[in-house]
């Protein structure tokens, strides 16, 4: 996601804490984007790295077929009920079931890939041939080819297009748009349902496709639209799970339990890479026989990989305690508050806010990921010690929970002035 030839010589970072990064020669950035959407409780948090540094004396890395370990066992033991505690009012209304297993991997990527496998071979287990695939249109599910495939067409994927297999796009909800996505819906799964394995989303805000939010009302009917017609849910909470849009996922806001829920990112706090892919017993007991090929094929070195399951564990724990939920809430009010201000800026379109996202539009001739816009804001708050890195012409600030007002004010501020920059250098050169 960098062009070379046109960036600029990387910047050495030396250490992290908190919400800042400290550069070789003792200068500090802000981190405004979590590190592309990972840290959750701040750099090198206590907890955590003490939790790691005791893993990696005892076990670093094992095979994890036919071998189990004590911190897959916590975790896994932990996630599953900080998920289900988390779906309970879903449960009770009959939003889904309960998940009950985890298989993990190693990135947002491949939890979706090993989901899409999951939701196929699902069906194909059962003698149903359900070779279709749905998923939201401006989905980003990641940049392995099956996690591309379910994704939107654009720059990101054209280039592979070829290689793509098949999925079908539902038209966005955008505001006042929400009745041509249902239509849409009620139409292919009248002459295609029998014939679909799962639906793809993104709950409630797509990330790269520029933090784009919809109703959670709208995806509550689409679900079940999809479950009366026996598709699977498949709900990429990569970005979303954990807290960032106000909820501990963002499922929850929907009413929803997903059948196969995609989690990554903020798992282990942002300390290592891992995935995790939570299904239901159905979904397990598809694979569960006697003959050993209807096993489910799938696997990566490094699953449940000790480390990332002692860093995923101390993360967890952190949120019972410490007041993680409460400075969510108070960055969500900070940035409420903030929207206001720019919602009055000529040069700004749809301002939105959703628990810990912030993000607006700037006014360009160029709109999406190829504005120049936003290299010229992220080259204007890099030279003000903040990191922030615009998705195009749509600027977003993502922090980590334990970022300071003050910190939050001085972005919001330094924001501002870039702003005011460029619309002063277009005045000038306008006249």
């Amino acid at each position: 996601m960098t062009q070379h030839k046109l960036s600029q010589s990387a910047l050495h970072v030396d250490r992290g804490e908190g919400s800042y990064l400290h550069l070789r020669g003792g200068r500090k950035i802000l981190d405004g984007i979590s590190s592309w959407w990972v840290n959750t409780h701040g750099h090198c948090h206590p907890k955590i790295v003490e939790a790691v540094r005791e893993q990696a004396g005892k076990l670093e890395q094992v095979i994890f077929a036919g071998f189990t370990h004590d911190p897959a066992e916590k975790l896994t033991r932990k996630l599953l009920n900080s998920v289900n505690h988390s779906f309970q009012g879903a449960l009770k209304d009959g939003g889904g079931k309960k998940l009950d297993f985890v298989f993990y991997s190693d990135s947002g990527s491949t939890a979706v890939e090993v989901a899409l496998k999951m939701a196929i071979g699902f069906h194909e287990n059962k003698g149903e041939k359900r070779h279709k695939v749905i998923a939201l249109d401006g989905g980003y599910h990641g940049d392995t080819f099956g996690a591309m495939s379910a994704g939107s067409r654009g720059v990101f994927n054209e280039l592979y297009e070829p290689f793509l297999f098949d999925v079908k796009h539902i038209p966005f909800p955008k505001q006042g748009g929400e009745a041509r996505s249902l239509q849409w819906l009620e139409k292919w799964l009248a002459k295609y349902g029998s014939e679909t394995a799962a639906f793809v989303f993104e709950p409630i805000v797509q990330g790269a496709a520029g933090m784009r939010i919809y109703s959670s009302k709208l995806l509550n009917k689409m679900a079940l639209m999809c479950r009366e017609a026996g598709v699977l849910l498949i709900a990429d909470e990569v970005m979303t799970g954990f807290g960032r849009t106000g909820t501990m996922f963002a499922c929850e806001q929907a009413g929803i339990i997903p059948d196969l829920l995609c989690l990554s990112k903020g798992l282990t706090g942002g300390f290592l890479p891992m995935g995790a892919t939570l299904a239901t017993k159905e979904i397990y007991k598809a694979f569960y026989h006697d003959d050993k090929a209807k096993q489910f094929f799938h696997s990566t070195s490094f699953t449940g990989n000790p480390m990332a399951c002692a860093a995923a564990l101390a993360s967890l724990e952190i949120w019972d305690e410490e007041p993680v939920m409460e400075r969510i809430k108070a960055i969500e009010e900070c940035h409420v508050k903030a929207a206001g201000w720019y919602a009055a800026r000529p040069d700004v379109l749809d301002v939105r806010v959703k628990g810990t996202i912030f993000a607006m539009d700037i006014a360009d001739d160029v709109s999406g990921y190829l504005s120049g816009i936003g290299s010229e804001i992220y080259d204007f708050m890099l030279e003000n010690d903040i990191l922030l890195r615009p998705i195009g012409n749509t600027v977003y600030i993502l922090p980590p929970y334990c970022i300071e007002k003050e910190d939050l004010e001085r972005i919001y501020e330094t924001l501002w002035r870039s702003l005011d920059s460029f619309r002063n250098e277009g005045f000038q050169q306008a006249a």
